[in-house]
């Protein structure tokens, strides 16, 4: 049997104790609530210590202490992601006090400002701010982790299903999560050979806090959403989460480049 047939080292490791991710290291921006805080908890329950960013200490504090009372080390770091320094502090607390960083998740994301702009009104600044914050970040951190990160590990973006179809309303929001997507595709190439793996993650639907403040929907609209979906409910932050966990783990050693969306099928 020629050796790229020989399967049996593979089936030496029980299928769901590849999903494991005992003793690796994950980071997690934008982690103090919504999908982030959902990733975070999701990373720690599958093993893995976390450093987690955000701007409000008292939201990343919360987390911490959850994930600390999963039995997993948990830094917090409180940071704006746009600027110049967060990044690097972000590698720095993680390899001197949790020792590598196996797992990078870009998930702070959204908008600085409270509703949406049609095409034709649809202002510089905005246009700028929405690149800086959703697209930006994650190249540079992808850039600077080229160095740091060794064979194995895993660049994570949260994009969003924004990102492929139109975004009516929200142009820069979707056109700079499409830009997240195709970066990926690059990264896993470029990236590859030192065995870092690179994908994102797209979620469809998914309440949390901006769905309000930023997406300009009622609350009492949102369970309306639901009915457009085929599979029949809203996301939560935990499907998204065990995304991450499958594409951060040895489950997914041999997925690189891709996008998964996961949206209920909308």
């Amino acid at each position: 049997m020629p050796e790229y047939w020989d399967t049996t080292t593979h089936e030496s490791t029980p299928l769901l104790d590849l999903f494991r991710l005992d003793g690796k290291v994950g980071v997690v921006t934008g982690a103090g609530r919504g999908i982030g805080r959902g990733i975070a908890l999701g990373l720690a329950d599958a093993g893995a210590d976390v450093v987690l960013t955000a701007r409000r200490e008292h939201e990343l504090t919360e987390v911490a202490e959850l994930v600390r009372a999963k039995g997993r080390k948990a830094e917090i770091v409180v940071a704006d992601i746009t600027t110049d320094e967060a990044i690097p502090k972000l590698i720095d607390v993680a390899t001197e006090r949790l020792g590598s960083i196996d797992c990078w998740v870009s998930n702070a994301g959204g908008s600085e400002h409270p509703g949406n702009f049609a095409f034709e009104d649809f202002p510089d600044w905005h246009w700028d701010g929405q690149i800086a914050l959703n697209l930006r970040p994650h190249f540079v951190a992808a850039r600077a982790l080229a160095d740091v990160m060794t064979a194995g590990s895993s660049i994570i973006g949260i994009a969003s299903i924004a990102g492929v179809r139109p975004a009516v309303n929200f142009a820069g929001y979707g056109a700079a999560k499409a830009a997240m997507i195709h970066l990926t595709t690059t990264l896993s190439i470029e990236l590859g050979p030192k065995g870092i793996r690179a994908n994102a993650v797209s979620p469809g639907n998914v309440p949390t806090e901006s769905t309000t403040t930023i997406g300009g929907q009622s609350v009492e609209d949102i369970p309306k959403r639901a009915s457009r979906i085929p599979i029949g409910r809203l996301g939560t932050p935990q499907d998204i989460a065990a995304a991450v966990v499958y594409l951060a783990s040895d489950a997914g050693s041999w997925v690189t480049g891709q996008n998964l969306v996961v949206s209920g099928g909308q």
